[in-house]
Order: structure tokens, then sequence, then C-alpha cells
């Protein structure tokens, strides 16, 4: 399973310096990990949970979900270390904080060992005008939107539909989408208002994220959900294939289904959502 096609319908973020926390990760079912070394740790336990990570890893357990650590940055006192400590464990990825540009990456790449990729959080106003030249720094595997971050710098108000934000997560979109890489949604803050973290990912699928970070597992399911194929659009992707395969079979380049045009590119994103669903099941299984 590559990069660009394995799920990341739920992306946790986890304290990297509480073991329970991290036990009870190995359970979850959550496509992907962020294991926190910085906002998630305050400044006096940050050894300590660099400590604690480090020997969650070598336990392993995670199975499937991929693997991503988010280390301090390097203008910090513990962004050497962190990157010095975890680079070796070979993660999926290491997440930077707060890239500006494709520097910030290189520097951190020269680090790196087996096939350990650098994400990047997209969350100042800097890095989001730099987004498309980030997005193709080497080694570079993925965005995670930081809009709590990114709001603070924008001075915006906190608005349900996003409206101050928009700007910024479909740049990022764009330039992901156009390097191959993922693209995740930022955090819905109030993780006991369901409605509002449903309605929330069904934004970010709208606009075409991967995925929504969550801060808490009782949001695993609701974003599991939104990002995942219905059994609605699975059978339309199954039926629209057929329609065009039966198209073509009597020599004419384009179906129609439900009265709806069905063309090459229909039938791209029909392979897509069922492939998708192929993955989702293998990581599920």
């Amino acid at each position: 399973m590559t990069q660009t096609d394995r799920p990341f319908r739920s992306v946790l973020y986890i304290p990297g310096s509480k073991p329970r926390a991290l036990e009870k990760a190995r359970t979850l079912p959550v496509d992907a990990i962020i294991f926190d070394l910085e906002d998630a740790v305050l400044p006096d336990e940050k050894k300590a949970a660099r400590t604690t990570l480090i020997q969650a890893f070598r336990e392993g357990g995670y199975g499937p979900r991929q693997c991503i650590v988010r280390v301090n940055g390097a203008d910090t006192p513990w962004g050497a270390d962190d990157l010095a400590a975890i680079a070796p464990l070979a993660p999926d990825a290491i997440l930077l904080p707060k890239v500006g540009a494709p520097d910030d990456v290189a520097a951190a790449a020269m680090h790196l060992t087996g096939n350990t990729a650098i994400w990047a959080m997209m969350e100042s106003p800097q890095g989001i005008l730099n987004a498309a030249a980030i997005a193709r720094a080497p080694h570079m595997g993925g965005f995670v939107m930081g809009t709590n971050d990114l709001a603070k710098d924008l001075g915006c108000r906190d608005r349900p539909d996003r409206m101050p934000l928009m700007t910024s997560l479909q740049t990022c979109l764009l330039a992901a989408r156009a390097a191959g890489i993922p693209c995740i949604d930022g955090v819905f803050n109030a993780f006991r208002d369901d409605d509002g973290l449903r309605a929330e990912c069904r934004q970010g699928r709208d606009i075409g994220m991967d995925g929504k970070t969550l801060i808490h597992p009782a949001q695993i399911a609701i974003a599991n959900a939104a990002f995942g194929p219905t059994q609605d659009d699975l059978d339309l992707a199954r039926r629209q294939i057929d329609a065009f395969d039966a198209a073509v079979a009597q020599g004419q380049g384009v179906a129609v289904l439900d009265g709806r045009i069905v063309e090459n590119l229909h039938v791209d994103t029909a392979r897509r959502t069922l492939a998708k669903q192929e993955a989702i099941a293998a990581l599920e299984g």
C-alpha cells in the first residue's frame, strides 16, 4: 500500500508522556497515530516523554496503524535531541511543527533513516504561502493542518463554517494533490460535540481532505464514517464501472447511468473509491 492510497480517515494525537494512552492506542481503530512530543507535553516533561515514547516504540504492537511522531521545533531546546532520538526508531513519518519553507524539511531530512518520511504541520501564514514548494520538498510525505495555530496567527473568528480558514485549507490541499501526498484536516476542539464534529468532517471530506486529526478516542468512529466510502458510494462506483464497460463493449466512449454521463474520469474515481474500501478492509481485518 503506497502513501497516496492508504486510508488516513482518523489520525489521533497521543501525548508521548502518557504511558496509559500509548498502551491504549495499540487497540484503537485509527488509521494513523501522531505520537506528540510538542504541544501535548509540558516543557519540564519533554525529556521524560521522549524516553517514554522510545520505550513504547521498542515494545511495538501498533499493527498496521501509520505511526507518526511530532517532534519539537528546531528553534526549541528539544528539537535537535528529538530528531536524534526518534529518527533511528524509523517511524513511518516525523511530523515537523510550524513548517515555513522547504529548507525546514531539508534540515530535518538529514536525520532520516530507513523509509521514514517527513510530514509538515501547516499552521502559519508563511507555511501556507509556501505550501506548493513545501509539498515538493525531498522526503515530504504529507500535510497536517494546524488550524488552531493558524487561526491565532490570522486573528480570525471561530466560525462553524470555517470560512476564514477556507483559503488556507484549500491552498494546502491543492499543493498536496499536485505533489501526490495526503492532506489531513485540523482538529475539532469540542470533543463532546458529536454533531459539530460530524459537520466539520463532512465539510473536510467535501473539499477533498483525506481525513481528520483527532484529540480524543471518542471522535474516531465519526471520522472513520465520514471519510470512508458509504454503501451508496460503493454501489454507485460498481454501477458506473459496469455501465462504462458495457458502453465500451458497444463501441461507445461514454455511458449514461441514472440520466448522467459516465466518462473515463468518473470511472477512475469509481475505481479509487473501491480501492480505498479494499485498503480500509485490509487495515481493519
